[in-house]
């Protein structure tokens, strides 16, 4: 069904049919110059695609679909950018470059890739999306039919002013897909599909793997006891969130649903356990990238997200910023009533397959460095905005992740010893996790030091205890969101947080990194270096992007220990080190956050220990500067960099007097008794 009254608008029907039988026209055509024609008619049969696809859903003509007619036309829509495509689509920037030219590429190649969006507009039936985008094509193919080729000026505003014109319908249809359960295209699909037919999986519109056929089928023929288990731990999580938090539940109606296609048995379970919680799930699709934030299928091409990632440097100026932030702020209020009773995500993750190592091309949009603050200041504003609607304060989040069969021929043997990592006993670590606190706060830094190749040698300084019998430093992770089991952090000090950290080789938030190697002082980085490329300078720029999130520095945001030897032990088992998530990665050792807090946004909400205690580090420097002036106190980001047990030297608590404890020694728990955490490494 179309979700907009407008649609059913004789207005806008007429605009859809004369804009396709002009675009039906340019498709052959020759009134553009010859260079540029391929270009319009390729662009021009996809757009022509995109109606009968349109109309097929409506009609309900792909109801009667096989698996393989599905199939077939999952490839057809995406085709173009699978990497075996992508060297000849006008998707690629640098086949844009080769094909359109210097003045024209970058435009054409956005305006490419952004028509390409009308493949969820057509399995939505969102009609209005699919005319302004149709009409904004032939306002550029128009524009290049006269005596001489338009300026890079002329295309770059028509893009622009669709952009901002716009942006209050593609900006607040976002903000309600995320707040309104009513929006309920994706449920429906998840909770009625008949999921033996795995047809279902192709409904989405979103490109289809084998490995997400696999996984579906894997999933298929588990036990409803390890399926219910999954689901169980899933939506257990958030409850959990609430309860070690001390927010209440009761007070919120609806629960973000994140999720990988193909996972549908699961999910469909957890939605159930939901609603028993009084939560309706909200479902939305995630937007185009490297990293998804909602549902979604398979990525068809790292590369292509990763060459698209700054297409907004096109047309970011302060006017732009201040449009957007004038319709979210409408939509916010419009939507207020919902916001208030979000309770927050339940993403459920995966991993597997080779780490994502980019190509920077020169001929990709690159923020300027005007762009970047830019960016920076809209991202800080908007999470203003947000908290003032859906405060931190009151709602929480869970989060736990799978295999899929990307990660090895063992997938079935690592698919089950993740789920026992998942489900381990959280009271056990609870005591172990428990005596390391308690030695954590004699302390007032911890040093952390690393062997072999890796040169961490880092000092964090502590928060001051008031009141020991009722305060601590650290807070004991047992698994309630934060899944799987394992770890001790805090929010450190700046002032005295010295030293360097390295790591070999990682895998951060879908991208690898090789020679990681970070310096700080007093709390903020100072210096960073990767050897990812023979450049240092696009070393430094691939760093600043995806790590410091465009920042010129940042804080130290955490300091943790990780405690799950289980994990680590099937990692160096199964070899898949380099696969693994934040998630997981993070309690295979000491880590360290860059960017925000763990409590970001939520540093004033009293957070307690199990033990009772309360935790009193939940700030920092920076964070508190939210007192003052909130634009000062975040960032955006925070990222977690983790130097595995076996890099590991040594963790030791340092006290007041200079005396010394250890906790960790060359890789090994020694601290009284936490040597139980050993036996995973000796097996």
């Amino acid at each position: 069904m179309e979700t907009k009254n407008n649609e059913e608008n004789g207005v806008l029907r007429e605009r859809f049919a004369l804009a396709m039988e002009r675009i039906g026209e340019i498709a052959g055509e020759a009134t553009v110059p010859e260079a540029y024609q391929p270009y319009f008619r390729r662009t021009a049969g996809f757009i022509l695609t995109m109606e009968g696809l349109y109309g097929e859903i409506k009609n309900g003509h792909t109801e009667k679909y096989t698996l393989e007619e599905w199939q077939t036309l999952n490839w057809s829509l995406y085709q173009d950018i699978l990497p075996e495509h992508y060297e000849k689509s006008y998707a690629n920037p640098d086949y844009a470059l080769e094909q359109l030219g210097e003045t024209h590429s970058r435009l054409l190649c956005f305006l490419y890739t952004e028509l390409r969006t009308m493949i969820v507009s057509a399995f939505e039936q969102r009609l209005e999306e699919i005319v302004v985008l149709a009409e904004l094509f032939i306002e550029v193919y128009n524009a290049f039919e006269g005596e001489e080729l338009p300026s890079y000026r002329e295309i770059q505003q028509i893009l622009y002013w669709f952009k901002s014109d716009y942006s209050e319908l593609f900006l607040t249809e976002r903000l309600e897909d995320q707040l309104n359960p009513d929006h309920d295209f994706a449920k429906k699909i998840l909770m009625e599909a008949d999921l033996s037919d795995l047809s279902y999986l192709y409904k989405y519109g979103e490109y289809i793997s084998d490995n997400e056929l696999k996984m579906a089928e894997y999933i298929n023929q588990l036990s409803e006891e390890t399926v219910q288990r999954m689901a169980d731990v899933y939506s257990e999580g958030l409850r959990l969130y609430f309860v070690q938090s001390r927010k209440d539940l009761s007070k919120k109606k609806t629960v973000n649903v994140r999720f990988v296609i193909g996972f549908e048995r699961m999910i469909r379970k957890a939605v159930e356990n939901f609603r028993a919680m009084g939560l309706e799930p909200v479902i939305y699709r995630a937007a185009p990238g490297v990293r998804p934030v909602g549902y979604c299928g398979g990525i068809p091409n790292k590369q292509f997200a990763y060459d698209h990632r700054a297409d907004e440097a096109l047309f970011l100026d302060g006017n732009y910023n201040e449009r957007r932030l004038g319709v979210m702020r409408t939509a916010y209020e419009k939507n207020k009533e919902l916001a208030a009773v979000f309770a927050g995500p339940a993403c459920q993750e995966v991993f597997g397959g080779k780490p994502f190592a980019p190509v920077d091309k020169e001929s990709a949009c690159h923020l300027s460095e005007r762009q970047q603050k830019l960016a920076l200041e809209y991202q800080n504003d908007l999470a203003q905005l947000r908290n003032r609607y859906i405060n931190g304060e009151e709602t929480g989040f869970t989060v736990l992740c799978f295999p899929t069969p990307e990660v090895g021929e063992k997938f079935p043997e690592i698919f089950r010893e993740i789920i026992r990592i998942n489900t381990l006993d959280y009271k056990k670590y609870q005591t172990i996790q428990q005596t390391i606190i308690d030695t954590l706060d004699q302390g007032v830094k911890v040093h952390v030091l690393g062997r072999g190749a890796n040169h961490t040698d880092i000092t964090v300084a502590l928060h001051e205890l008031k009141d020991p019998a009722k305060e601590t430093i650290f807070e004991n992770c047992v698994a309630d969101c934060n899944i799987p089991v394992g770890e001790v952090f805090t929010s450190p000090k700046l002032a005295g947080t010295n030293g360097v950290l390295e790591v070999t080789e990682t895998f951060l938030a879908g991208f690898y990194y090789k020679d990681l190697r970070v310096v700080f002082r007093d709390g903020m980085v100072t210096e960073y270096h990767c050897s990812n490329f023979d450049s240092e300078e696009k070393n430094l720029e691939y760093l600043k992007e995806t790590i410091m999130n465009r920042h010129e520095s940042l804080p130290i945001g955490e300091f943790a220990i990780g405690t799950n030897t289980t994990a680590y032990a099937v990692s160096e088992k199964y070899g898949i080190g380099d696969q693994l998530p934040v998630l997981i990665a993070e309690k295979m050792g000491p880590h360290f956050a860059v960017g925000d807090t763990c409590y970001s946004w939520g540093e004033d909400c009293p957070v307690y220990n199990p033990d009772g205690k309360e935790i009193i580090a939940r700030d920092n420097e920076v964070s508190i500067l939210r007192k003052e002036d909130v634009s000062k106190a975040y960032f955006g980001c925070h990222t977690d960099i983790t130097v595995p047990y076996k890099e590991l030297g040594a963790v030791r608590v340092i006290k007041a007097d200079g005396s010394e404890i250890s906790i960790i020694e060359n890789g090994r728990f020694v601290l009284p008794v936490t040597e139980e955490l050993n036996e995973p490494l000796d097996e």
